[in-house]
C-alpha cells in the first residue's frame, strides 16, 4: 500500500469506529499530535484517546476535501464530523501523517480550532 492508501484505510477504520483496526495502521511508538494539545505517544495512548472522543458519538464522517502524498508524507484537508445526539459536530482539520517504510503511521498531526470544537461539543451535550 502507498502512504496515501494507508492513511485512507486508517481514516476508514476511524469512520467505522473500529479503534482496534485503526491502531493496526499505527507504529507502536506513533506520535499523535492534536495541536494545540500535548502529543500522545504510543498505540495505547492513541487508542484511549480515540475511544474517549468516539464514546458519545453515533456516527463518524471525515470528509477529505484535498489530499497530497509527498514521499512518505500525506497531507489532507478535511472536515471531521461526529454525530452526537441529534446534531453534528463539524471540525475543519489540516492533517499531516508520516508513514514509515514498514507501512505504519509514525506521526499523526492535526491542526484545528479548539474553541470551535469546545463550543460545538458543549452545545451538543448541554442538558436542559
Amino acid at each position: 500500500m502507498t502512504p496515501l492508501e494507508i492513511v485512507n484505510a486508517f481514516i476508514a477504520a476511524v469512520e467505522a469506529q473500529d479503534v482496534d483496526g485503526a491502531i493496526e495502521f499505527l507504529d507502536p511508538e506513533v506520535s499523535y499530535e492534536n495541536v494545540p494539545i500535548d502529543p500522545i505517544v504510543g498505540r495505547d495512548g492513541v487508542a484511549a484517546t480515540l475511544n474517549g472522543f468516539l464514546g458519545p458519538v453515533s456516527e463518524v464522517d471525515w470528509r477529505v476535501d484535498g489530499e497530497w502524498e509527498v514521499g512518505r508524507t500525506v497531507i489532507n484537508e478535511r472536515v471531521d464530523r461526529f454525530k452526537i445526539g441529534d446534531g453534528w459536530l463539524e471540525l475543519p482539520v489540516a492533517g499531516f501523517f508520516e508513514v514509515s517504510d514498514a507501512g505504519l503511521i509514525t506521526l499523526w498531526r492535526d491542526y484545528f480550532d479548539m474553541g470551535s470544537y469546545v463550543a460545538q461539543l458543549e452545545a451538543l451535550t448541554a442538558t436542559g
